[in-house]
């Protein structure tokens, strides 16, 4: 090998050496980052007619992609909204009226908020649909009297069923419910009839009630106390529990109660929101 190569084979080592010591240049604001893939972008159409993409992978970080490029921004502190700053860029967003808008903007002097404007942004924002609210089960429920009335021999009582579970409940129709004697037999010969509306608001269609725990739903019970003697009646049976099975359900709930129904019937309206205020202290059998 000549003179000449072995300085040129020498010279080209130098070179590579040196290349491979090199650091990157320092990098400009604002700088390129990888895009998040873990989260789901959302995108935000801005006045320019551009789109910006942001990734939220956790509550500290947004990830956020404008004109071909992916930046890296971290929650910042804000007197109202969300706001992320980092590399020169700030992204601040807020919700109202059902829109959520974003500003992007370059961070002031010593990253500062309130540098100028880049972009102005939004999206609808759907509406939190409400969580399911399942059907009240027996478990749930407490009955209890709140009411009454009384008047030509007829009754009616106002019954509250309360939610005493720990999750809201939902209850709809009418309720079942049967009589029982004193022995705790149930009175087969008293049959019950659904009658749309209450006893002071006649032909209302059932609605549904919710009940957040501790609510309660309401319902009339009515009933005549005078024998019908030109049907052969001259006595009518003696009820002491009601039990009651909420719609849907099988367990039910029970209450001591004492009444007379006569004519083979008593009448239930369906469950509604509020007592009555007509309604007055419970009335006897």
């Amino acid at each position: 090998m000549t003179r000449s190569a072995v300085a040129l084979l020498s010279c080209l080592s130098l070179t590579v050496a040196a290349c491979s010591q090199e650091t990157p240049p320092a990098p400009t604001s604002p700088v390129e980052a990888p895009m998040a893939q873990t989260a789901a972008a959302v995108g935000y159409a801005c006045e320019s007619g551009k789109t910006i993409a942001v990734t939220y992978p956790d509550t500290e970080t947004a990830r956020l992609s404008y004109d071909g490029r992916d930046y890296v921004l971290t929650s910042a502190v804000s007197a109202s909204g969300a706001r992320y700053a980092g590399q020169g860029l700030e992204w601040w967003t807020a919700s109202r009226n059902g829109q959520e808008s974003g500003m992007l903007s370059r961070l002031g002097p010593n990253d500062q908020a309130g540098g100028a404007v880049i972009e102005r942004c939004s999206r609808p924002v759907a509406a939190l649909a409400p969580a399911p609210v399942g059907p009240c089960t027996g478990s749930d429920l407490r009955l209890s009297v709140e009411g009454g009335d009384a008047g030509m021999g007829n009754r009616v009582t106002v019954l509250a069923l309360q939610n005493i579970g720990a999750r809201a409940c939902s209850l709809t129709g009418y309720p079942t419910v049967t009589l029982a004697d004193a022995n705790g037999s149930a009175l087969t010969t008293v049959k019950t009839v659904q009658e749309p509306g209450n006893y002071f608001a006649k032909g209302v269609a059932p609605t549904p009630v919710a009940l957040a725990p501790q609510a309660k739903a309401f319902f009339d019970l009515a009933w005549n106390v005078v024998p019908h003697e030109a049907e052969g009646e001259t006595t009518c049976p003696e009820a002491k529990t009601l039990r009651l099975t909420p719609p849907g359900d099988t367990p039910g709930v029970s209450l001591s109660f004492t009444l007379t129904p006569c004519g083979g019937q008593i009448r239930v309206s369906p469950f509604r929101s509020v007592v009555d205020a007509s309604a007055g202290p419970a009335p006897s059998a």
